[in-house]
């Protein structure tokens, strides 16, 4: 009897650890390209990078692989094409850390052009002190302020400086006993050269954390930390440029265009950085009810990719954002989080635009946008990763990253392309996430001929059946037959 009520709590604690997301989900369902409309798109070549750094893939818009760089790694940082048909990515992960040895960008094939990797001296055990670049999550290139097409706005390949977000190892005892592994965004000349940095715990005083979330950050926050590791406070997830905008051309300094805008999935913030002295000019975030205009807008959770739509692409000027939802933010505990970590709750994904000087948000994609019921907004889902983009035509193409979905949506909101991930895990077979997909134009890829759009028709779920094998052999492996 004791050994079956452990059994039964050992299955009860594993199913803790399984993203909701999987549960949720299908256990069979169709991958590649389930939806594509040519006339209603804007039609390119998509890459993303594969779970369990299987590589960077290249797709059409009907699903195809067209390239694929496999030792080019991506998850936690977005794989990019660049024009010419070069790519960037990493060549090794630091083993227990979210964080890549390098940055490399290579050309078609996958010869190493330009490298990075003098953040930091790291020792590892029974190892040689080895530079790596300990970055994370996101960098630009210069002559684009958000690393994905914009007219006009061409990122260099040959030269320019490199936005980088990075880790680094801090001790700050007003924020929690524990070594930080703190956000640290870097900005390095095509030689490697740092030639400016910014260090999150520097300016804690101005995220505007009340004395329940700092209580709730020093005292339980840092529990959640692996032992063997420092404590990842903020957890900052993207960094950009600002870019020419018509707020900084009105006179509104705060969008100075090299400034630059980070959110913060553990504190959910999102903020921007004046780049002489460091301040943070601009803010939403911790505490939405702070204003009725914040609380309009709404508690933004665990968010990813904030970022200035910039001049030249519709909606240009205003703040995009995958709202994830899930758990997160630091303050006073409540039912869903006893001690306050992951204190604000929402089982449901929103990608939202909004005005930055107003907060009035301009538009919104969610499970109801989709034409689900009010109850059923879980549908449209991912408590992690994920990315929008906004495409020249008005379109905005999304990652649900946790189920692998990929998507281009209308300003309505009506799906125009669908596509499902067909890579999946090497270990976690029925894991197929990505983590942030981009589309650019054909023509930054000459080294392919266009391809042939050929639309894609979804069936009639109510009719789309798998049909009965006629032979179905049953194979029997046990001692006991």
């Amino acid at each position: 009897m004791k050994k079956l009520l452990m059994l039964m709590m050992i299955a009860l604690c594993s199913l803790m650890f399984i993203p909701q997301i999987l549960l949720q989900f299908p256990s069979v369902y169709p991958t590649g390209t389930t939806i594509y409309k040519p006339d209603k798109c804007w039609n390119g070549y998509t890459i993303f990078p594969a779970v369990e750094n299987q590589g960077a893939y290249l797709i059409d818009m009907n699903g195809r692989v067209v390239k694929h760089w496999e030792g080019i790694l991506g998850e936690p940082i977005p794989n990019r094409i660049l024009p010419g048909g070069y790519v960037v990515g990493s060549t090794g992960r630091r083993e227990k850390h979210q964080e890549f040895n390098d940055l490399v960008q290579v050309d078609w094939d996958g010869n190493i052009v330009w490298k990075f990797n003098k953040t930091e001296q790291i020792k590892e055990e029974d190892k040689e002190p080895t530079w790596m670049a300990r970055q994370h999550h996101d960098w630009q290139r210069e002559g684009n302020p958000v690393g994905y097409y914009v007219p006009g706005m061409d990122p260099l390949v040959d030269k320019g400086k490199t936005l980088i977000l990075a880790h680094k190892n801090v001790k700050n005892p007003e924020i929690s006993h524990r070594l930080l592994e703190d956000d640290y965004i870097i900005e390095v000349t095509w030689e490697g050269e740092i030639i400016w940095e910014w260090l999150c715990s520097d300016h804690f005083d101005e995220l505007g954390f009340s004395e329940e979330a700092k209580n709730a950050m020093y005292r339980s926050g840092a529990g959640h930390a692996p032992a063997d590791r420092p404590f990842d406070w903020m957890h900052i997830n993207c960094a950009s440029y600002i870019g020419p905008n018509k707020w900084w051309d009105a006179g509104d300094e705060r969008f100075h265009p090299d400034n630059i805008i980070w959110d913060s999935r553990r504190s959910n913030i999102i903020a921007i950085v004046e780049r002489k002295e460091g301040k943070i000019v601009w803010k939403v975030g911790p505490d939405y009810t702070a204003s009725p205009a914040l609380r309009k807008l709404g508690q933004m959770i665990g968010a990813h990719h904030a970022h200035m739509i910039p001049k030249g692409l519709p909606g240009e000027g205003n703040i995009l954002i995958y709202d994830n939802g899930g758990a997160g933010g630091y303050g006073a505990p409540n039912p869903g989080s006893p001690t306050g970590y992951g204190n604000a709750l929402r089982d449901h994904s929103r990608v939202i635009e909004f005005n930055p000087v107003t907060l009035e948000k301009v538009w919104e994609y969610g499970a109801r946008a989709a034409g689900f019921k009010s109850y059923d907004t879980y549908k449209f889902y991912s408590p992690y990763i994920s990315s929008a983009q906004r495409l020249p035509n008005g379109n905005t193409l999304i990652t649900e990253g946790a189920d692998g979905r990929i998507f281009e949506v209308t300003p309505e909101c009506t799906i125009v392309w669908e596509y499902v991930c067909p890579i999946f895990g090497i270990k976690a077979k029925n894991w197929n996430m990505v983590y942030r997909a981009y589309r650019v134009p054909y023509e930054w890829v000459p080294q392919l001929k266009k391809p042939v759009e050929k639309a894609v028709i979804p069936p009639d779920l109510s009719k789309f059946k798998i049909k009965p094998q006629t032979e179905t052999i049953y194979k029997v492996e046990s001692s006991y037959f």
